[in-house]
Formats: C-alpha cells, sequence, structure tokens
C-alpha cells in the first residue's frame, strides 16, 4: 500500500511532530510505502494535496488535527488526477472532532493507522462552500458570529490543549454579542438576530460539544444550528447541553436541515471552517451526498 502523508508538525501545540516517528513505524510494520509531506504553514496542506500526483497512491491521510483534515479535503478537490484515492485520518491535533464520528478518540492514532492499511472505505458527505469567491470543502463544520470569536481566541490557549477550547468559550462569554443575520436554507429564507450560527456535516465539534446530534454523514443534509438572542445567564445554565445534544430542546435554539444554506450579514463577519478562521460573509454551502470515499473501518 502506497500512501501519501500529509502531516503537520504544529499540530496540537507539537504533538504532530511527536507522534510522527511512530505513525511511520506503525506504517511500516504494515508494510506500507510512506510518501511524506510536512506542512510549514496555514494553508500549505491544501497545495501539497492539489499538486500531488494522487493517482499514484493507495491513500491520501491527513495526519493533524480538523484544520489539517480540511486543508488535505479541499487540496483533494482541486487536485486535477484522475481515479482519485480515498481519504485516511489520523488524530494529532487539539480538537479533533471529526473523529468522534468514527468511534475514534483524539488518542487513538494506533487504531486509526490499523483502519486506514485495512482498506474499508464509507461514502461520505461533503459540505461545498464558496467564501470570497473561491471554493472550499468540507467534512466537519462551518460557522459565523459566537464560534468564530471562540476560535480565534483558542489559537492563543492551545497550550492547554484540548481545555483551549472550553476557556476559549468561557473567555468570550465576558463580551457575548448577537449579529444580525440573514439566512437562506433550501428556498426559505429568514433574518434573526443571533449569537451564532453552525452549519454542521458531522455532530461533534471542540472535541466534546455534540453541536448537531441529528447530523449523519450519509444523509445529503447538513444541520443548521442557531444560537439566537440569549443572556450570559442563560447560556451558562444551557451550558451542559451541548455535550448532550439536548440544548436543541431550548427555545433559544433553532435547528434545521437543508441541502444548500446560504448566510449573510450586514457587514463581512468571518467564518470558522473546522477550528479555522478565514473567509468571510456572505457564504454560500451545499451537500455533496457520498462524494467523498473515506478509509472507516466497518461498523464504526
Amino acid at each position: 500500500m502506497k500512501i501519501l502523508l500529509i502531516n503537520n508538525p504544529q499540530a496540537g501545540h507539537g504533538r504532530g511532530r511527536e507522534l510522527l516517528p511512530r505513525i511511520e513505524g506503525r506504517f511500516q510494520f504494515h508494510g506500507c510505502e510512506l510518501d511524506l509531506r510536512l506542512t510549514e504553514h496555514s494553508g500549505h496542506g491544501i497545495s501539497l494535496t492539489r499538486e500531488a500526483d494522487l493517482s499514484r497512491y493507495d491513500a491520501v491521510v491527513a495526519a493533524g488535527g480538523d484544520g489539517t483534515l480540511y486543508e488535505v479535503v479541499t487540496g483533494y478537490y482541486r487536485n486535477p488526477s484522475q481515479n482519485k484515492p480515498p481519504v485516511g485520518i489520523i488524530p494529532a491535533g487539539t480538537g479533533n472532532a471529526f473523529v468522534r464520528e468514527m468511534d475514534l478518540k483524539g488518542s487513538d492514532w494506533e487504531k486509526a493507522v490499523d483502519t486506514i492499511v485495512r482498506g474499508e472505505t464509507r461514502a461520505v458527505d461533503v459540505a461545498r462552500f464558496i467564501t470570497q469567491d473561491e471554493v472550499h470543502h468540507s467534512l466537519n463544520i462551518l460557522g459565523v458570529g459566537f464560534v468564530s470569536d471562540v476560535s480565534e481566541t483558542s489559537e492563543h490557549l492551545k497550550f492547554l490543549g484540548t481545555h483551549a477550547y472550553l476557556a476559549a468559550v468561557f473567555y468570550r462569554l465576558l463580551s457575548l454579542r448577537t449579529y444580525p443575520l440573514r439566512l437562506t436554507f433550501d428556498g426559505h429564507s429568514e433574518s434573526v438576530d443571533a449569537c451564532f450560527a453552525v452549519v454542521s456535516n458531522s455532530r461533534y465539534t471542540g472535541t466534546d460539544f455534540f453541536i448537531a446530534p441529528r447530523a449523519k454523514m450519509d444523509d445529503g443534509l447538513l444541520d443548521l444550528v442557531v444560537l439566537k438572542k440569549i443572556s450570559r445567564r442563560r447560556i451558562i445554565q444551557m451550558f451542559r447541553t451541548i455535550y448532550s445534544g439536548t440544548h436543541i430542546r431550548e427555545p433559544e435554539v433553532a435547528y434545521h436541515q437543508a441541502r444548500k444554506i446560504t448566510i449573510d450579514t450586514e457587514t463581512p463577519r468571518v467564518l470558522n471552517v473546522d477550528g479555522e478562521v478565514f473567509g468571510r460573509t456572505p457564504v454560500e454551502i451545499e451537500c455533496l451526498p457520498g462524494d467523498l470515499r473515506l478509509l472507516w473501518k466497518r461498523g464504526a
């Protein structure tokens, strides 16, 4: 098995670098041939994947966090190669929210390698979105408002590891505000003052936040979660519910499912995409049903 391994050595506050020798050793144990590429800056994973001859490989693997996975998937879709191989994931970042869908934890790098070499695949939905006239692809989430504010802050708190996102949430609560949003989903339009809007392809964000409990990776739909105007006291009261997914029962939360979603704001607002902060509203998001083959253990 020949594998293109895109590794982010900075992922997880250096965890990507620390794990790399063990990851390489595990692949060698299975008799795999590795072509290793290291990312050197933000966005580098996109160009590394886009410019590779993917037809030469049996798998393209992202080793890092959710941001690394986003870059590899976006580069994969921009790559002109024919007969592209499936994509694999090795958690080595801070959040690693997406691997929760695969019944893996952020520490399960060895299980992830074994899943990849097993070669079993699953066709999953992909979120295709356009921001600032550029097309991107994501497997996890896209958000605007409070969630973007939290991601910006968590970048400075990564030394806290898996607690970085949680710490950023409470810090940003001190300056909680609402944003006038114009939402369109499958032809229906509405305006709302909201703390945030999140479009999810998968259920988890920030490692343990069960943000979109009804989301499925192969239902052909995206899940739109909107937190409407709310007080700091009330959001603190509700906070525990985001771990169980019961927050969607609260009157301040709106939950929709759709194939196409547009989010616009009075002034351009920065986006949070899989933990990375870039792009601006307006943004158009579309579900591509079953469009990507992921290396995924059957039964997981």
